[in-house]
């Protein structure tokens, strides 16, 4: 890697040349983000998972503006253009824009005004005129008349004459620099209605911005979004500029002689206007408009990826049994019992709901499995009938009836559906999948949720009109990361969650399940190398994210490294106890020098997060699972008056404030004017996906079912 690259990163993240440089060469070497920011703190400096993702973006822009690099280097050069000159600006362009603003000139490209023009010979004629070699163009243009070139009249001269003038300005490295910042600084987007589709139906979601503008340097990334769907459905019209006079001005600074006669200067400000509103405008607006729905594609996807890990590091219910129902009216409620592991044990069809309505029916099936498997919760999907179900099962009077709590069933359907619900339930239908997920995620939601496709579990903004593939990278990246930080056992782990560890490939955790139902689990972390296609390599990425709870070894269930397994023998032995007595005895561990176990290749950080590993031994990151229980009178929008307090949950966190979960069909929004009692820029401030909270109700318009809640009483 080229040292002007390290150098560039470490400045743009704020991070030493060093650690850029280590951590490229981890990433090189095959190294996983997660392995990199958790057992390799001392080459990095501590850089945790976002630097590390930084960097490796980073990397990859570089190496992509490297590539363009040289695809225009051998084009100069295969067509003899490439001077010392040109060569030493092309290596030195720091962004694309620039690059291919230096390319530009010398590009091979169809007809264009300008070359036609030259052909006809009119290049003299503009000389002529920027010089200001002759007093009258006019006069000067009528030696190029020539008809049979297609030059017919001394305005065809001027005109082609003018042709060249602009694509000069255009062409000019320096002044599409100049006019890019003049763009980026001064531009105010500016949207319309398009009147002949106001009377349409979907107009009336983009009133907001039927006479709307706002400087570039505020709008909001929704904003940008919400214009951009609008334009592409017919409803809205924009442009993204600054003032035409600004531009002008700027243009006229760099190619207008004020020492030209009069008449020159006049066909050159004509080719300047020319050159402003037929070429450097449209393609400045459109690269304007490419960075601001870059920008906002980023704002989005982190909106995304932060509701998402969020959700996916939500509280788990534990390892414990439990009924799960899938309600429905005309088909009926699936119910499903499971056991501390998720295993179906039993699954049923009942109709205590409307039209049917088969209640006893129902009350004596409920009380049935609960006698029998004695679940610990009942998780109700929170979707069509679940409020109906939910305040049916909790007027179930029997011994042992455990708690009912609701369940965001958002994305059950499309595990249902999926190959991965197919190869778990061959021999069952969608329906009862559908119930075996929303228990599941319940007991515990990361482990259920990465079944699914992200983008199908409800929560951002605007995930279907940004860049897919920015959006797929970040939610793998985001995925990953959680899976990573809780941990993964071993001997229960679904394929789908053992695929996420890192150094892991589906094939891989396909042959570790395999393996694992073939020889009834593994004894020990040593025990994965057995498994075919786990090498050297691939047992040191993922070993340290493995749990074997029970296993021969205490270290196998905690986040230590097998890597440094010695490292801790040691300190066993000079505590003079076994490492299963070590294990969580803070007198011992408390009192430990780590200074005098560092060496050249583990320090501080490193043994410190051993230690902490050692006191917390298998410890989950999560919080504590906490029910919300919604207020039982109300069952609908109709139901709700302003200035109720309710108790809700967070279901998606946007830009613009938080929707929240109430118990009935339509979530509630709380916008961030009314988060607190002071300004909050940004929402997350204040909330995160699937908080509980208390909320006030302000509006209810039932006709648009929108529901305006605040947070500040």
């Amino acid at each position: 890697m080229e040292k002007e690259h390290v150098a560039l990163i470490a400045q743009s993240l704020s991070v030493s040349p060093r650690q850029v440089k280590e951590t490229a060469e981890l990433l090189g070497g095959g190294a996983t983000v997660p392995f990199i920011a958790r057992y390799r703190k001392e080459l990095t400096g501590g850089l945790d998972e976002v630097q590390v993702i930084a960097i490796r973006d980073e990397l990859a822009r570089l190496a992509e503006l490297d590539r363009r690099r040289a695809r225009i280097l051998t084009s100069l050069s295969q067509r003899s253009l490439l001077t010392p000159e040109l060569k030493r600006a092309v290596d030195s362009a720091p962004v694309l824009s620039q690059l291919e603003d230096i390319y530009l000139p010398f590009r091979e490209k169809r007809k264009t005004r300008a070359t036609m023009a030259r052909e006809k010979g009119l290049q003299a004629l503009t000389d002529c005129i920027t010089a200001g070699a002759c007093s009258d163009p006019t006069e000067a243009a009528r030696a190029f008349v020539n008809p049979e070139e297609g030059v017919v009249t001394v305005v065809d001269a001027l005109s082609g004459a003018r042709d060249i003038v602009a694509e000069r300005v255009n062409e000019d490295a320096r002044t599409r620099g100049a006019l890019r910042t003049l763009f980026q600084e001064r531009s105010v987007i500016t949207s319309a209605m398009v009147k002949k589709k106001a009377s349409e139906e979907g107009a009336e979601r983009y009133r907001d911005y039927f006479e709307w503008s706002e400087p570039v340097g505020r709008v909001r990334s929704h904003r940008i979004l919400a214009i951009l769907r609008g334009a592409r459905e017919g409803f809205l019209r924009f442009k993204v500029r600054p003032e035409e006079d600004q531009a002008v001005t700027l243009l006229h600074s760099r190619h207008l002689d004020k020492a030209l006669p009069a008449l020159c200067r006049q066909q050159v400000e004509m080719a300047i206007a020319d050159a402003y509103t037929r070429l450097l405008c449209p393609s400045m607006e459109n690269e304007m408009l490419g960075k601001l729905k870059e920008q906002a594609d980023r704002a989005a996807v982190e909106v995304f990826t932060r509701n998402v890990r969020d959700l996916l590091l939500s509280p788990p219910f534990g390892q414990r049994p439990i009924l799960a129902v899938d309600p429905g009216f005309r088909t009926g409620c699936k119910v499903v019992s499971l056991d501390a592991h998720g295993r179906l044990l039993e699954n049923t069809t009942l109709f205590p709901l409307p039209p049917q309505e088969q209640r006893d029916k129902a009350v004596s099936a409920i009380k049935n499995l609960v006698q029998k498997y004695k679940p610990e919760a009942i998780a109700v999907g929170n979707g069509t009938g679940g409020r109906e179900m939910a305040e049916f099962l909790r007027e179930i009077k029997a011994d042992g009836m455990p708690p009912v709590i609701s369940v965001d069933e958002s994305g059950a359907s499309v595990y249902s559906a999926s190959e991965a619900g197919r190869e778990e339930f061959p021999d069952y239908d969608l329906t009862v999948r559908g119930a075996v997920s929303i228990g599941r995620r319940l007991q515990d939601p990361l482990a259920e949720l990465v079944k699914i496709d992200p983008q199908a579990i409800g929560v951002g903004q605007y995930q279907h009109d940004v860049d897919q593939n920015m959006l797929s990278a970040a939610l793998s990246d985001v995925v990953v990361s959680c899976v990573n930080s809780v941990g993964v056992e071993l001997n229960s782990a679904s394929e789908k969650l053992l695929s996420y560890v890192s150094g892991l490939s589906r094939k891989l955790a396909q042959q570790i399940a395999a393996h694992r139902d073939r020889l009834g689990g593994f004894t020990s972390r040593k025990d994965l190398q057995k498994v075919r296609g786990v090498g050297e390599a691939t047992f040191q990425l993922a070993a340290g994210f493995l749990r074997v709870g029970g296993g021969k070894n205490p270290l196998d269930r905690t986040g230590v490294h097998p890597e440094r397994y010695t490292l801790v023998e040691q300190i066993a032995r000079d505590a003079g106890m076994s490492i299963e007595e070590l294990i969580g005895n803070k007198g011992a561990l408390g009192t430990l020098d780590l200074s005098s176990y560092a060496g050249e290749d583990v320090g501080l950080p490193t043994l410190r997060d051993i230690v902490s590993e050692l006191l917390q031994p298998g410890r989950d990151p999560r919080d504590t699972f906490e029910a919300v229980e919604f207020d039982p009178k109300i069952r609908s929008i109709e139901d709700l008056k302003p200035g109720m307090v309710l108790h809700g949950v967070v279901t998606n966190v946007t830009d613009f404030g938080a929707f929240v979960d109430l118990g009935v069909h339509d979530t509630g929004l709380v916008h961030v004017s009314n988060m607190a009692d002071r300004y909050v820029s940004d929402p997350r401030e204040i909330v995160h996906v699937h908080q509980p909270v208390t909320v006030t109700v302000l509006d209810v318009d039932q006709k648009r079912r929108r529901i305006s809640l605040s947070m500040t009483g």
